[in-house]
């Protein structure tokens, strides 16, 4: 008791003999980041690390007056793709803003290892690099607005041994995959991470996939997986990547968690009930998500896998190709076991899939873009898709585009559970300078700032605290980050301040 009570004293008051400090933000509501209910109180910083939380009664070189405001850890964006951009824009603008202090990489494709088969990037004036660590002291160097945490892509080494081919690695080629990895685990990478959706991490089977997880496993890794499909395969997916983390031993991450074809809507507690009953046996397996339903890829992926082997390039000829054209729109079609079909997912309503590329066709529906080549044309195709693998063709082969493929209901479901967290999926943009491009899914400048304003203040599905925890310490202990995600004398000061009455998304999906 007499220890709980000098704590306690210590936390509430700072005696006024206390030193200066950098920085005091005063009279805020301090939502702490834990779950507990907020408490009014002051923060003081010192270099990088909170000093002292209560009363605090010494100066600080600048003071802020946060009264009205809270106060709350520095987000974590659990799940971002701003590999490359904050490099060709330090700011990342589009994060700062959303109270984002600390940028999760690395999904299937990270910025590290470039060996072997893949050729190292080169994004302006940085120097090249050749390896994560290589990567890290590259962005340490240029100097960026958040902190950067990155996960090894399993699609990144696969490429650095097996290229764009999609044959199966040898023997030997996957010990240099193996060795791949633990190298990136050395150099700091979280875990592995994986999109199996698409290749080349769909050409990886269950078995290969355990064998680098433990290797992770021994670093004190994480599993974070894109699952196989999110379609009608969802259920089987996620008992993979939970058989993957059992066999492992490993945690286990579901990335941008959804049920995305309209044919299995409205099944999310089936999901919710497979990863609680994984839990139940000891297994830490959880999930992030973003808070729309709309989700951003890529024209190119209702191609089916196979027509991708090589590269861009050789998909590119396919598409040209009469015989394999015709195989190609069967397969869109008709389907392939196994492979997510965006196509399919939305029904075929090309009406449900947005060009969000930085292309003449941006901000308009696929619909309205066949519709009016197609009015152009003396001679138009009899068949959509026709009209849509020559656009593809026109276009490089590929397109940005936002799907319109899931349910809030499902959504929400999966955001109430304690387990789930949220991450972006989005880039560091801006509204200006070299970051800015397209129309970018709405969740790459409004991913934290709905959650507060739609699903906390308008609509009740979270509350404030609770939603703070989702996007801070959760994160966190996920990632092994101990030293942030909390508000707590010692502990480093990514502090974000906003009103909880006024905080709001301003994205949309055309601007």
């Amino acid at each position: 008791m007499l220890r709980l009570a000098l704590f306690l004293s210590l936390l509430v008051a700072v005696p006024a003999s206390a030193q200066d400090y950098d920085l005091v933000i005063r009279n805020g509501k301090i939502v702490d980041g834990t779950g507990s209910p907020w408490f009014h109180a002051d923060i003081a910083i010192k270099a990088d690390r909170i000093a002292a939380l209560g009363k605090v009664a010494g100066k600080g070189k600048r003071e802020i007056d946060a009264k009205g405001l809270i106060v709350a850890p520095g987000f974590i964006d659990m799940h971002s793709h701003s590999d490359f951009t904050i490099l060709e824009d330090g700011r990342a603008m589009s994060k700062i803003t959303q109270g984002v202090t600390t940028e999760v990489l690395g999904e299937s494709s990270s910025p590290g290892p470039y060996q072997g088969k893949l050729t190292p990037p080169r994004i302006g004036k940085h120097p090249q690099w050749t390896t994560l660590g290589g990567y890290f002291a590259v962005v340490d160097k240029a100097g960026v607005s958040t902190n950067v945490v990155s996960f090894v892509g399993l699609g990144t080494v696969w490429r650095c041994v097996m290229g764009h081919s999609h044959a199966r690695p040898t023997k030997e080629q996957f010990e240099e995959i193996k060795k791949l990895v633990e190298q990136a685990m050395k150099d700091g990478a979280r875990g592995l991470s994986c999109m199996l959706a698409s290749p080349p991490d769909s050409l990886a089977t269950t078995d290969e996939i355990v064998e680098l997880c433990k290797i992770v496993k021994r670093y004190n890794g994480i599993f974070a997986a894109h699952i196989r499909n999110e379609g009608t395969g969802v259920f089987d997916a996620i008992r993979e990547v939970i058989e993957i983390g059992r066999r492992a031993g490993i945690t286990v991450e579901i990335i941008h968690i959804k049920i995305a074809d309209q044919k299995y809507w409205g099944r999310m507690n089936e999901i919710v009930k497979l990863v609680d009953d994984a839990r139940k046996t000891g297994l830490n397996v959880g999930a992030n998500l973003y808070p729309y339903t709309r989700g951003n890829n890529n024209l190119a992926t209702i191609i089916p896998p196979w027509a991708h082997e090589g590269g861009t390039q050789q998909m590119l000829a396919r598409l040209k190709d009469p015989k394999d054209r015709a195989r190609i729109k069967k397969d869109i079609t008709t389907g392939i076991p196994g492979w997510y079909n965006h196509y399919t997912a939305v029904g075929g309503d090309w009406s449900r899939m947005l060009i969000a590329a930085n292309s003449g066709y941006k901000g308009l529906t696929m619909d309205r873009i066949l519709d009016a080549r197609v009015k152009d044309k003396k001679n138009p195709p009899s068949d959509r898709l026709d009209e849509f693998l020559d656009l593809l063709i026109e276009e490089g082969g590929s397109v940005s585009t936002v799907y319109d493929h899931h349910t809030e209901k499902d959504m929400n479901l999966a955001m109430q559970q304690p387990w789930c967290s949220i991450g972006s999926d989005g880039l560091a943009y801006a509204i200006d300078g070299p970051t800015k491009r397209g129309h970018p899914h709405p969740r790459t400048f409004g991913t934290f700032p709905r959650v507060l304003g739609v699903y906390v203040r308008q609509r009740a599905i979270l509350s404030l605290e609770t939603a703070v925890r989702k996007m801070t310490s959760q994160n966190a202990s996920k990632l092994g980050l101990f030293d942030r995600g909390i508000l707590r004398p010692g502990m480093a000061a990514d502090i974000t301040v906003f009103d909880a009455d006024r905080v709001i998304d301003k994205a949309t999906y055309t601007e």
